[in-house]
């Protein structure tokens, strides 16, 4: 057999190993996307709720909504507008999580296995771990930034719509074409520094935790690479990931949600820095951590749905284990 006849003969997975990793992070992270997507929504509307920034001419951003919980700010938007506009935005969020999860997947592991030097079965030092997360979230994120501002501003459409404002979009493609008609391929990427922040800092707390706590645990307990060591690494990796990403998705999601002049300038901050700024001194630290626990209560399953998914699909196609 030909070297070129032997290399067609091999399975998927061992021809194209990063294009399968791609596909099958791809996949687990859709299902993760769209089960645990009213939370995403509802952690967002929380984020806006209450914003004291005003625009540059001086006029007021507008009344401030009612401060509700995650539970009634959930149910209002399912009694006020329809139990189907929990998934409102849904579409773009797993565009998102195909460009965003299948670059950072790939690129952890490429960091990790042939950059940072991992060798399998030994202990791998924490600063790696979390040089590889953050460097993989970054990447993914920038990618996939057109998407997640899509996904937020259309998020915001069914309180506009209840507001008595007109809608912006007709659905996701023209959300996508307004946007790059009125700001520019510029503007599909605002809010990409605070948007790159923010994974940054998650996967810090996903990828980094997940990856040093399920190597712990197989190396110093009883514990096998099975769904419970999944699981307990998952349950950690999603309690860090909201604890740190939670101030600079605040920050990503007022910056994307802004009005925007026709240059496609914001209306409301000039930065990133300059939105925290406002965030803190009008509302006060805390409100860094608005939305905290729809955050950590989507994460929490985000994480178990998408790593149990994953483990199990690199399983059942053949790939080793993350």
């Amino acid at each position: 057999m030909s070297p070129a006849e032997e290399e067609r003969s091999l399975p998927l997975p061992e021809r194209w190993p990063r294009a399968s990793k791609f596909a099958l992070s791809a996949c687990a992270a859709a299902v993760a996307e769209l089960v645990t997507f009213p939370l995403d929504l509802t952690k967002t509307r929380l984020q806006i709720q209450g914003e004291a920034a005003v625009p540059r001419d001086g006029a007021a951003a507008g009344p401030a909504g009612p401060y509700r919980g995650m539970l009634r700010t959930a149910a209002g938007i399912a009694q006020e507008e329809g139990v189907q506009k929990l998934w409102q935005g849904a579409t773009p969020a797993v565009y998102r999580h195909v460009v965003y999860t299948g670059v950072r997947m790939v690129t952890y592991e490429h960091l990790r296995d042939s950059v940072l030097g991992r060798a399998e079965g030994e202990s791998f030092p924490l600063w790696k771990a979390v040089v590889g997360g953050m460097s993989a979230g970054a990447i993914g994120q920038f990618f996939a930034s057109p998407t997640d501002l899509v996904k937020v501003q259309m998020q915001m459409e069914g309180k506009r719509k209840l507001e008595g404002k007109p809608l912006r979009f007709r659905g996701v493609h023209h959300a996508f074409l307004k946007i790059l008609s009125e700001g520019g391929v510029r503007g599909l990427w605002a809010g990409w520094v605070p948007n790159v922040q923010r994974a940054a800092l998650v996967n810090m707390g996903d990828l980094t935790t997940y990856d040093s706590v399920k190597h712990f645990l197989l190396l110093n307990t009883t514990l096998v690479d099975n769904s419970v060591t999944h699981s307990v690494s998952s349950a950690c990796s999603g309690l860090v990931a909201a604890v740190l990403g939670t101030p600079a998705d605040v920050v990503k999601t007022r910056i994307m949600n802004q009005p925007r002049d026709k240059q496609g300038r914001g209306l409301l901050y000039k930065s990133s820095m300059d939105c925290l700024i406002q965030t803190v001194r009008g509302e006060g630290f805390m409100s860094l951590y608005k939305g905290f626990i729809p955050t950590w209560m989507r994460m929490a399953p985000w994480s178990l749905v998408f790593w149990l998914t994953y483990e199990q699909i690199r399983r059942l196609c053949g790939v080793t284990s993350f």
